[in-house]
């Protein structure tokens, strides 16, 4: 479970304890409770194990292994004179849930990481060794497949059309710290989180249930016994529960559960094509606006499909699909959480009156081509690994699409470049005097034979000029 320093002191309530009264049975509304089966639904409000019976049998736990090359002390390798070098087990464990009979699991994506081996351990304490279908690093989720030989296994459904309500009751299911599984309870706190730090493209479902290491992957579940959201994180002081946890909605897993089922290995999402800051408070007074609310539009990337829609810059989105957008984040989710091909209609503040424009949802447009390449030879740039940077690649990879074009270090391995302190996320401007667009074109100018070396790079968005002799 991935964990977030609090930014207050956790406030830690201490029950008050009192003799238990020995007569206490004889006390009206105190006699032992009947435990026969809930006869309608009011009444199955009043215990939550039939949600739990119809849940937990699909949940299961997700085992990760991986072997990784230990850190050795320099000093204390020479005093025992060398050998090869140390190797340790890391393991990972979290939850998931089988949402499909023929063996098919979600869980999150920092769950399985890296993973050289992953077992899934069912409800009846059956191992299975499971291979990745889908990773999704954005979303943080990844699907999983175990091989049931023909049995059904039990699953739990993927409810997207719930239309949760801050307050509504939920069960958390999962194994933390591997006790074995366990359910907690609690109540939707607040929805549509996206400024939470996470990542980079999330809308959270808050909760107040327990979360902690181990609950990462398992199903949020509604009073219907239908899964809600899947559990990825908590913000904490101690690492602990705190009352404050964020489950992916099911809209999300959902969107890359079809890409898993489809044969696909990425998760194709629609690219809204614009760069925008939040509307402060002050932004808002400025612009006149009663409150602040929505997305100010700084740039809109040319012939994008937003371009072609009319979008400006100057305008504030302050809805998507019908869903109100107050933050970049939430505005970058909702957009991208539509289905490619599909209309979408953006609503826009445009000198202080609103009006919609329907915006195609398309993805991200891959030009230049990628062409990846690892610079080798006599040159600067020896050990760099660079791509050339389209908007399709800047979604691959995580970054802003307008921090810059043309060529970007993505890797420095060993060689000149290592020592010269060439970082991943420089671009390539110019070397000799000759501009530097395409990975060919660096390819080109680095052939040349030469002793000195005059490189020009943007970093950061400031421009940095070097001479280098090799």
């Amino acid at each position: 479970m991935k964990a977030y320093r609090a930014l207050i002191p956790a406030l830690v309530l201490l029950a008050a304890c009192s003799k238990p009264n020995a007569g206490s049975a004889q006390v009206p509304g105190l006699e032992q409770p009947n435990r026969a089966p809930p006869a309608d639904f009011a009444a199955m409000k009043a215990s939550f194990a039939p949600v739990v019976k119809r849940a937990a049998p699909a949940v299961v736990n997700v085992y990760s292994r991986r072997v990784v090359r230990q850190q050795v002390d320099p000093f204390w390798d020479f005093m025992m004179g060398g050998g090869a070098p140390r190797q340790r087990v890391e393991q990972s464990l979290g939850s998931g849930s089988i949402v499909r009979a023929d063996g098919v699991v979600i869980t999150n994506h920092h769950v399985i990481d890296g993973a050289q081996e992953i077992m899934v351990v069912t409800a009846d304490r059956r191992e299975w060794p499971a291979t990745v279908l889908v990773d999704d690093p954005r979303s943080d989720l990844a699907v999983l497949k175990i091989d049931a030989k023909g049995e059904r296994l039990p699953t739990i459904a993927i409810d997207d059309q719930e239309k949760l309500e801050v307050g509504d009751l939920v069960l958390a299911i999962g194994d933390p710290f591997g006790v074995g599984q366990t359910v907690t309870n609690g109540i939707v706190s607040a929805l549509a989180r996206s400024n939470t730090g996470l990542a980079d493209y999330g809308s959270y479902i808050q909760t107040d249930a327990a979360i902690n290491p181990g609950n990462s992957g398992g199903p949020l579940v509604d009073m219907d016994g239908d899964l809600v959201g899947v559990n990825t994180a908590i913000l904490s002081r101690s690492g602990t529960s705190s009352g404050v946890g964020f489950a992916i909605p099911a809209s999300t897993v959902k969107q890359v559960l079809a890409a898993a089922l489809g044969g696909g290995h990425t998760v194709v999402r629609p690219w809204l094509g614009v760069q925008g800051q939040d509307v402060t408070g002050e932004i808002a007074r400025s612009l006149g606006m009663s409150a602040p609310r929505g997305v100010l539009v700084g740039s809109v990337w040319p012939s994008s499909a937003a371009a072609r829609a009319g979008l400006r810059n100057g305008d504030i989105i302050v809805a998507i699909a019908g869903q109100p957008v107050n933050d970049v984040g939430a505005a970058t989710y909702q957009f991208g959480a539509q289905r490619v091909g599909a209309g979408v209609p953006i609503t826009i503040l445009r000198n202080g009156k609103e009006q919609t424009l329907n915006i195609t949802a398309e993805v991200a447009p891959n030009t230049p081509a990628p062409d990846e390449r690892t610079i080798a030879g006599n040159n600067p740039f020896s050990g760099v690994t660079v791509v050339n940077m389209s908007p399709a690649e800047a979604d691959t990879l995580g970054i802003d699409a307008f921090a810059g074009q043309g060529v970007l270090v993505t890797r420095v391995g060993a060689g000149f470049a290592q020592a010269a302190g060439f970082q991943p996320g420089d671009f390539i401007r110019e070397v000799n005097g000759r501009k530097v667009q395409t990975t060919r074109d660096l390819a080109a100018a680095t052939a040349v034979a030469s002793r000195n070396w005059r490189v020009t790079i943007e970093r950061n968005g400031q421009v940095i000029s070097a001479d280098f002799q090799t």
